[in-house]
Formats: C-alpha cells, structure tokens, sequence
C-alpha cells in the first residue's frame, strides 16, 4: 500500500521535532502535526520561560546585596508586563527558529489537532492522511485536584500569561515547579504561601537540600505551610480567593497556583481507533523501542510516562 507519509508525528515538542528532523535527515517522508505552539512545553509553558522569570526575580537579590559592594542605586520597581512582553518574543524567536528546522529539514507542517482514525490514519481539521508509522509525541498537561472551585486556580499554563503579578498567591504542591514558581512570586515581589501536602517539599531530593532551601526561603519570607492542603476555592465579592483548607482555617489569595502533577495529553487523540493501550498509570505503554501495542504505532516523550520535561 502507497502511504501519504512514511512518518507522521503528532505533536512538534522536543521529542517530536527531533525524531521529524532525523528521520527526514535519512530520507522519510515526514509530516508533523501541531495545535497549539511549536517547541512543545519546555519552549513555551516550562523550561524557557520559567527560567527568564527566575532570572528576574534574581535581580531583586543584586539590588540588595549591591550597597554592600558600594554600589548606590536609587529603589528599583519591577514591572510584571515588561517582563512578560520580553518573555513572549523571546519565545516567538524560539517557535520561529522550530518552524525553519522543520521546514528547512523537508518535513511537512500541519498546524492543526490531530486525531488518529485507525492504525495508519490521521485526521487533522477534517483532512485525512495515511502513514506507515505513526508517533506520538503529544507530551503532558498539568492537573488540578477535583476539588469545588477548582476552575478558579491556575496551572503553570496560565501563570505566563497574568496580565498583572497577583499581590497574594497561594502555591500548591511540594515538587521542583511548585517551589520554583513560589520562588518566582515571592521574588517579584507577591506575598507567597507554599501549601504542601506532605512533612517538607521535593521529596525524593537529597534531605540536606531540602532542609537547607526550606531554611533559605524561610529567610527570604515564603510562608512554607506543610502537611496543608485546599479543600475547596470560592470567590468572594471583592474578586479576590478564598481557600478553604482541610483543617479548617481559611486563606484568602489574589491567585491560587497548583503545580500538583502532570497528566499524559490524550485528548480527543483518537486511541479507540487503534490498537494502542495505556499503563496502569493512564500513560502510553510501549516497548524498549518506544513501541506500542499497536505495531505501526510509537510514542517517546512526557505522553509515556517516564523521566517528564526535557531537562
């Protein structure tokens, strides 16, 4: 049988782009396909932009320590719109630059969902495609408890795109991005609550540091809350949050951030059409090769479950 494509990949993150690239570097055909941005989480909603808002909040620790070494500045003010208007065309620079690798390599860019409608077939906007093989590389979705109110919170999708920096935030969760980002508020200047629901956050991490970042972010005033967690968000007349905690006490915050887990992408990916299962954890099983279930079918990155972000 003739294919449209010899490889389609679903999803143009780190992993996806790169197995396009390769594979049209050894003379497939390629297609890759992409609703939403280019470069995948860690260009545009993680790694990329998490570390410019770090760098920023750095700044407000130079300008204190600068007296010290006989600098005189006169008081600084920080300005959230600035720094996120800087954010966004570095990352546009970036999707620019993943677009001309993709295009450049000879790969065929669909800028559109897809969804699989049998072992050898994509969908993408109401045109089909056949391909020999078939991969997956549609990443992770960070997730919020289902708890009341929980549409009122955000994820770290939504945090690089506030209009303004909240003056109250309340950060859930206990592992490296919730810690970063209570960091990243607290920096810039937020009045930053980290609700964790276990003894001390990272766990997994090297005790030590963990002792010793608990002790530094206590100093810098991050109000740590251990063994904490929300059981319910309502919003009050004045527009600002209140978060009921299951102990009882309440909370009230401009913003509440959860950075609680990630989930494997399989939206409206079309898996019932294929022969592809899924693990007892709800991601992508596959093989030592990345194989699926589904002899045409592959899957690399966060959507099979292993070591998630690109770092």
């Amino acid at each position: 049988m003739a294919y449209d494509f010899d490889l389609f990949v679903i999803g143009a993150g780190s992993g996806g782009v790169r197995a396009a690239r390769f594979a049209a570097g050894f003379g497939a055909k390629v297609a890759v396909a992409e609703s939403r941005y280019l470069g995948g989480t860690c260009v545009n909603v993680g790694c990329v932009p998490k570390k410019l808002l770090v760098y920023g909040a750095h700044v407000a620790d130079e300008l204190e320590q600068a007296a010290g070494f006989g600098w005189t500045l006169e008081e600084g003010h920080f300005d959230w719109g600035t720094l996120i208007a800087n954010k966004n065309r570095e990352i546009e620079r970036l999707n620019g630059i993943y677009r001309n690798l993709l295009v450049n390599s000879g790969v065929t860019l669909l800028q559109g969902h897809a969804r699989m409608t049998g072992a050898n077939e994509v969908e993408v906007d109401g045109k089909c495609y056949t391909a020999e093989h078939i991969l997956i590389a549609t990443g992770g979705w960070p997730q919020v408890p289902d708890i009341p109110g929980k549409e009122l919170a955000i994820t770290s999708n939504e945090a690089f795109y506030l209009k303004a920096l909240p003056r109250r935030v309340l950060v859930v969760g206990g592992g490296y991005i919730a810690v970063e980002f209570a960091g990243i508020f607290q920096g810039l200047g937020a009045a930053t609550t980290l609700l964790y629901r276990g003894d001390l956050f990272l766990r997994g991490f090297d005790g030590s540091v963990r002792t010793h970042l608990k002790e530094e972010l206590e100093k810098r005033g991050l109000d740590l809350q251990f063994n904490a967690d929300i059981q319910r968000i309502d919003k009050l007349e004045d527009g600002s949050l209140k978060a009921t905690l299951k102990d009882g006490r309440e909370l009230l915050a401009d913003c509440v951030f959860y950075a609680t887990g990630r989930r494997p992408m399989l939206d409206n990916l079309g898996l019932e059409n294929t022969g592809v299962e899924l693990d007892a954890r709800g991601f992508i099983r596959v093989d030592e090769q990345y194989q699926t279930t589904a002899p045409s079918i592959l899957a690399i990155g966060d959507v099979i479950g292993r070591v998630q972000l690109t770092p």
